[in-house]
């Protein structure tokens, strides 16, 4: 799906496929035969954007392989396209336990970068001829700990040479590729302000940030204010996740815990986030929001490392961005509208890449989770839908 800016770009709009288990050939054609085209025709659209998730292995594959060609015709043939990868999880994402593995390896190790630079390879052949540029997310350097000067002079230099394999490649194939640190709780690169300090001096030709809004709205991070930061520092907004956290208003209330409790599964690590009366920004810009948090949503249900309870919730939990959770539970979704408005709705669209991610289908609570392929693809539907009423609304037309 594409969109017209005012000020002339266009803006694409795709939904992140790592809602989908695949990890090899047979099983990506039926994702795009069986999904996207489902998607697609449910949507009443000519061209539906998926942002691919390709495990490393696959990505091996396809980099060498006329299966690759297989798939841009496949592409052709379902009414998709490709102008944004998923590069995070490196592979296993549906994996029984997933937790903290999702982070690696990370950007100490030279496997991220080799993995990083394949897709980029991969995704150069897969841009639609007249798209401007792809992009690619990735994770935020690493999990927080362990973290040192010698971890941190190491990723550095392997940034550097994803910047550098990157304009080799855009010189070769004349298809630029930038790729996006996305900030998310509990890693190295968690907020805003931490973004801007460890990718100071880094080359923003080809590398900048992956803004997911789920991830912003669990750090309490105002939307208006962090885009200007980040616009302010320079650093570019090379993609978007459309996404939508929890949000616990009364987490001291019995019944709003045991709601809770259905949310803590064993595949996904759900970190959880507390902000307090006592640290409601004074500054204009909310650019230092303080937090106090745990690592996973069962710690803060079970009482083993309980928060106080005394102030709101958020819940890194990706739930469906159309509808609100049952009650008394709620969402980020007036969030993720701001973060839109904040970065489509100025007289310059601060990117133009916008992927909805919602890959926590399968771990919903067991009576909110689509019992066959046509429940998922409606409901994925629907939320497409509702990005892309939020982006018309912020003043982008379909074209």
């Amino acid at each position: 799906m594409r969109f017209a800016h005012p000020d002339g770009s266009i803006v694409h709009l795709a939904y992140c496929t790592n809602v989908h288990p695949a990890e090899d050939v047979d099983g990506l054609m039926h994702q795009l035969r069986v999904f996207g085209g489902g998607i697609r025709a449910e949507l009443d659209v000519d061209r539906l954007g998926v942002g691919l998730w390709l495990p490393a292995p696959l990505a091996a594959h396809l980099a060498d392989h006329p299966d690759l060609d297989r798939l841009r015709t496949a592409l052709d043939d379902h009414g998709l396209e490709v102008v944004t990868l998923n590069a995070f999880p490196y592979q296993g994402f549906h994996d029984p336990v997933v937790k903290k593995a999702v982070y690696s390896p990370d950007w100490v190790e030279t496997r991220r970068l080799d993995y990083t630079l394949t897709c980029a390879r991969v995704l150069a052949r897969l841009l639609p001829d007249d798209a401007a540029r792809g992009s690619i997310s990735t994770l935020p350097l690493a999990w927080r700990t362990p973290w040192h000067a010698d971890r941190r002079l190491r990723a550095r230099e392997l940034l550097d040479r994803l910047a550098e394999g990157l304009a080799k490649q855009t010189a070769e194939t004349g298809r630029p590729i930038r790729v996006g640190l996305e900030p998310e709780p509990g890693c190295v690169v968690e907020t805003v302000d931490e973004a801007i300090d460890q990718l100071s001096g880094i080359d923003t030709d080809h590398i900048g940030l992956c803004v997911d809004a789920c991830h912003l709205a669990v750090a309490f991070e105002d939307p208006a204010s962090a885009v200007r930061r980040l616009t302010d520092a320079g650093l570019p907004i090379v993609k978007t996740q459309a996404s939508a956290a929890l949000h616990v208003a009364a987490p001291g209330d019995v019944a709003t815990r045991q709601a809770l409790s259905s949310y803590a599964e064993d595949r996904f690590l759900h970190q959880v986030r507390e902000r307090g009366p006592s640290q409601i920004a004074e500054r204009e810009d909310c650019s230092q929001v303080r937090t106090i948090g745990v690592d996973d949503l069962p710690e803060a249900v079970d009482g083993r490392r309980a928060l106080r309870g005394a102030g709101p919730w958020r819940v890194h939990f990706h739930v469906p961005i159309h509808r609100r959770p049952e009650p008394p539970l709620e969402s980020t979704q007036d969030e993720l509208g701001e973060t839109l408005d904040a970065l489509l709705g100025g007289p310059a669209a601060v990117t133009d890449h916008v992927e909805m991610e919602t890959y926590t289908w399968s771990v919903l609570p067991e009576s909110q989770r689509p019992g066959s392929d046509a429940e998922l693809i409606s409901g994925l539907a629907e939320e497409l839908r509702w990005v892309a009423d939020r982006m018309r609304r912020a003043g982008l037309e379909s074209t």
